[in-house]
């Protein structure tokens, strides 16, 4: 059974052991993971990504193993985004700097559940276009540099994971198959030599299912 209760410091996830079962099949199987306050954790590569979200949020509660996690937590889809996360992405797309981009961060907090100490997002820029989910992740990374929250985010985007994350995980089959720390300060800068090796480590740690394009494809971009 999981445990859904207040989570004491050091550590704002701890899941141990974590199996959930959809259809017959497990989509999650032996997961372990700890988050700390504060920290910043991308999600890249196979299954059991946005099920571990949805465990976390509470949604999905037929699961074996340990699963704790703060009470104040938040879980953002990019499939169905809130009515107030789409007033941030208004607001901020026109893409003016200073006082905008500041009253827009202001407007992300009340859509965040009363400043959550978890917030979970699974792919919530996945519906924009290349200039606009730029803006977003800007936007993402200024407020959550101001508040004292940890953050949990599904993309397939593997430069959006190192521009953002403490560390990023390689899931594959439901489970954690490959953990990279960013040892890099913010701002980033994709043109940053270091950045372009950590970018293409964690796209060879990716998966390759059998049949069709590759993850490594699709993250490189190519056909």
């Amino acid at each position: 059974m999981a445990n859904d209760g207040q989570v004491r410091v050091p550590w704002a996830v701890r899941v141990e052991g974590l199996r959930h079962v959809l259809d017959g099949r497990a989509v999650v199987d032996g997961l372990r993971l700890d988050v700390r306050p504060g920290e910043f954790v991308a999600l890249i590569g196979g299954g059991g990504r946005s099920a571990l979200l949805r465990v976390l949020a509470g949604v999905d509660r037929d699961v074996e193993g340990t699963v704790l996690v703060p009470r104040r937590r938040a879980l953002v889809s990019g499939a169905a985004r809130p009515t107030a996360w789409e007033r941030v992405w208004r607001a901020v797309l026109p893409g003016r700097a200073g006082a905008r981009s500041a009253a827009s961060i202001r407007a992300l907090a009340p859509a965040l559940a009363d400043e959550p100490d978890l917030l979970l997002l699974d792919d919530p820029f996945g519906a924009l276009d290349a200039s606009a989910r730029a803006k977003a992740r800007r936007l993402l990374g200024e407020w959550w540099q101001r508040h004292d929250c940890a953050v949990l985010l599904v993309t397939d985007d593997v430069e959006e994971a190192v521009l953002l994350a403490d560390r990023v995980l390689v899931m594959d089959a439901g489970a954690v198959a490959h953990e990279r720390r960013i040892g890099l300060g913010r701002p980033r800068d994709p043109a940053d030599p270091r950045f372009a090796v950590l970018r293409a480590g964690l796209v060879d740690r990716l998966p390759h299912p059998a049949g069709g394009r590759s993850m490594r494809t699709a993250a490189l971009g190519e056909t």
